[in-house]
């Protein structure tokens, strides 16, 4: 709400759409059809959508269903159980030995070469490895953020994806955000 004196907009709004950990999420504003000045500013700083506080209401379901991040359940039911790409083994393997670093390099990797819902295990497998990496470097800050952020992406997974046991990894990156 451009309007709200509490939320610092202009503050805000580009710090949010240059930050790479938060500029993908989507960033819907509204404000008074008469302050043109704050709808340009939210428009010209990077929001998603801008809107007249008199359309935010109306538009709201489509607003919803354009920015909304709503997994593709029955496809990733049917692409888990493919098999693991190479790239993808190989990350496993890295990951399992501890070598955080490779293991994100290459499910990266895996990850930009599968354009199935099942590609969102690498990315929740090799966010979970950024975070072993920052508790190892000492940055336990930017552990935490990665555990909040890899949520998005492992909660919607089957227990089992291609051979994965992820209900185990969602403990095990659980128990180890606890002792964080």
């Amino acid at each position: 709400d451009l309007g709200n004196a509490e939320i610092p907009g202009r503050e805000w709004i580009p710090l949010v759409k240059s930050a790479p950990a938060t500029r993908r999420i989507p960033l819907v504003c509204f404000g008074s059809h008469v302050d043109e000045a704050s709808l340009k500013m939210a428009q010209s700083s990077g929001a998603d959508a801008v809107l007249a506080r008199s359309k935010f209401t109306a538009s709201l379901p489509d607003l919803l269903r354009r920015y909304a991040r709503v997994p593709d359940y029955e496809g990733m039911e049917t692409a888990c159980k493919q098999p693991l790409s190479a790239l993808a083994v190989r990350g496993l393997e890295d990951f399992n030995r501890g070598e955080y670093f490779e293991a994100h390099e290459t499910l990266e990797e895996a990850w930009n070469a599968d354009d199935s819902p099942a590609k969102e295990l690498y990315r929740a497998i090799l966010q979970v490895a950024v975070a072993y990496l920052q508790i190892e470097r000492g940055n336990y800050q930017g552990a935490v953020k990665m555990f909040l952020r890899v949520r998005q992406w492992i909660q919607p997974l089957p227990d089992n994806c291609r051979g994965v046991d992820i209900a185990q990894l969602r403990q095990d990156a659980q128990k180890v955000y606890e002792q964080l």
